[in-house]
């Protein structure tokens, strides 16, 4: 049950803050005093798209809080929705809150002071609250939705999801297979594959060949400079008169003869000096190896260049780098192979989809037969509810056709209905007049409401282009349906808002040169029932005579 809503800054509503009893709930006010408002309001908490402009002049944000209580038989199912996104719910008390808040630049949600996604904020208020606009029943006149009815009515969810996993993986085994079909190379483009692996493994490159060749080419081709190098370089440090291994000997002549002196002071630099000496000896020794690493034959060098040659013509034709060309050569192999076994794989997708098309077609004759054996319990149904608002003689009639398997089975549902005797039964959207609209999709709304567990129904104009009579038989009718849930309505008939146990009162004004909205909870409502029936003394008494 929907507790209490805050509103605040919120279009024409500055603040408001009301307590719903249980029961029969009617707003009522003059024609744009803010009803919409509140109702635009209530959509926004429930998970419903605004935006900026709903912001109230010169404020920075609006938002709209509301209070539950979630029911014990519910309780269970907001715990599993809410703990699977790690928010936290007492399931012992049931108390629910959910705010949404609208800035300039975005739009906040909170489920129990804890930011939630819109989609499950969406889904929780789903499962309290049953809102039903004001043109709802203009939707009424289309199959579809009177298949949605009828479905929703005989609880078939889940044999409507079967129908609807079974239709989408149909849908999507056959894109699959589509794609694959596209992908099988032609004759002549298996013809192209096999010369591209056969040119490639003609030349067999090995990741990184190609710079370890040219580093090699490079040594070879000169590796008469290195051995010059070398030599020169092996005669500067031991081999040439006045090398430095002969200038460190003189070195170290030096250092002895000043030991005899004081062997204390050179002693360290003598055993320095000795150790320089080793380190060029062991230096001169590695530069005559280099020398012998870069030796080369000339017909090894040719073999290394004629190498380079073959790949540098595989990349010239298919790519810049051995990488790219050994991956270009493995997607031509599978390429080649999904080419050979093409015939045993389109083989798997036809038993595949016979498969699915098989399942698909058991579940729409389940779902078909389910339909037809009962949619007289629910056109009955509705035909008793239409009894007790006023049409006496009306009837209602499923027409079923037969469709191509889709999401919702292999029906096509129309409802043919007949407000008087004598008429045949005809598409409401070719007979119904606004009025019978309304009060059929009450008939319908107050059956389905029966058969579901939503604790809260709210009714935005159900009572739109009725009167007299009929009105005080829709008003009982929620009043009726109010003793098993709350029902929050709103309306501009007296007849209907006599019946509510709680009514509410929407008014406007001008404060400090700007329009507000008000909304306040009446103890007596009679003054608001005869503004209701035209004003004046004759409408205070007809007033007084509906609240008893």
């Amino acid at each position: 049950m929907l507790g209490l809503i805050k509103i605040s800054d919120y279009a024409l509503i500055e603040e408001c803050e009301l307590e719903f009893g249980p029961n029969f709930n009617v707003v009522t006010g003059e024609s744009g005093a803010g009803k919409s408002i509140l109702m635009s309001a209530v959509a926004f908490l429930l998970g419903g798209r605004t935006d900026r402009s709903v912001i109230r002049t010169g404020c920075q944000r609006a938002s709209v809080t509301g209070c539950f209580t979630v029911p014990e038989e519910l309780r269970s199912d907001i715990s599993k929705l809410l703990d699977e996104a790690g928010i936290a719910f007492d399931i012992s008390s049931g108390e629910l809150a959910l705010r949404r808040v609208v800035t300039p630049s975005a739009t906040r949600n909170f489920i129990n002071d804890t930011p939630a996604g819109a989609k499950l904020l969406s889904e929780a208020g789903a499962m309290l609250i049953d809102l039903h606009g004001a043109s709802e029943h203009l939707s009424l006149t289309s199959p579809a939705r009177q298949l949605e009815l009828l479905d929703h009515y005989l609880q078939l969810d889940d044999l409507k999801d079967i129908c609807s996993d079974c239709y989408k993986k149909l849908k999507e085994l056959q894109a699959e297979r589509e794609n694959f079909s596209a992908d099988i190379p032609t004759e002549a483009e298996v013809e192209h594959l096999e010369n591209t692996i056969s040119e490639i493994d003609a030349v067999s490159p090995e990741e990184g060949e190609d710079e370890k060749l040219s580093a090699k080419q490079k040594i070879g081709a000169n590796a008469r400079e290195i051995i010059n190098s070398a030599r020169e370089l092996s005669n500067m440090l031991n081999e040439s008169e006045d090398s430095i291994s002969d200038r460190l000997g003189s070195v170290y002549q030096k250092l002895q003869e000043l030991s005899r002196i004081d062997e204390s002071l050179t002693s360290s630099l003598a055993a320095e000096c000795s150790d320089i000496q080793d380190r060029v000896s062991e230096l001169a020794r590695s530069i005559a190896l280099l020398a012998e690493k870069v030796e080369i034959d000339p017909e090894e060098l040719q073999a290394v260049e004629l190498r380079m040659e073959e790949i540098f013509k595989l990349k010239r034709r298919y790519a810049p780098d051995i990488g790219m060309i050994l991956d270009i050569r493995r997607r031509a192999a599978e390429k080649l192979e999904k080419s050979r076994n093409a015939q045993t794989m389109l083989s798997e997708f036809d038993r595949k989809e016979a498969e699915l098309t098989r399942k698909l077609d058991e579940a729409c004759r389940k779902l078909s037969s389910m339909r037809r054996e009962n949619c007289q319990k629910f056109t009955s149904a509705v035909v008793q509810k239409l009894h007790t608002i006023g049409f006496l003689k009306s009837e209602i009639i499923a027409e079923f056709t037969p469709t191509q398997p889709s999401p919702s089975g292999a029906d096509r549902v129309e409802l043919l209905f007949s407000a008087n005797p004598g008429e045949a039964p005809a598409p409401l959207r070719k007979i119904a007049s606004s009025g019978e609209l309304s009060r059929l999709m009450l008939a319908l709304k107050t059956v389905l409401v029966d058969a579901d567990r939503i604790p809260t129904v709210i009714f935005d104009e159900i009572d739109m282009n009725i009167g007299g009579e009929t009105a005080n038989k829709v008003g009982c009718e929620l009043k009726e349906l109010g003793k098993n849930r709350q029902i929050l309505c709103i309306s501009h008939l007296a007849q209907v808002a006599s019946k509510a146990n709680i009514h509410f009162e929407v008014t406007k004004s001008v404060e400090d040169g700007r329009t507000v909205s008000h909304v306040k909870r009446l103890a007596d409502p009679t003054l608001e029932l005869a503004r209701m029936l035209g004003g004046g003394p004759a409408a205070l008494e007809h007033a007084r005579k509906l609240l008893k």
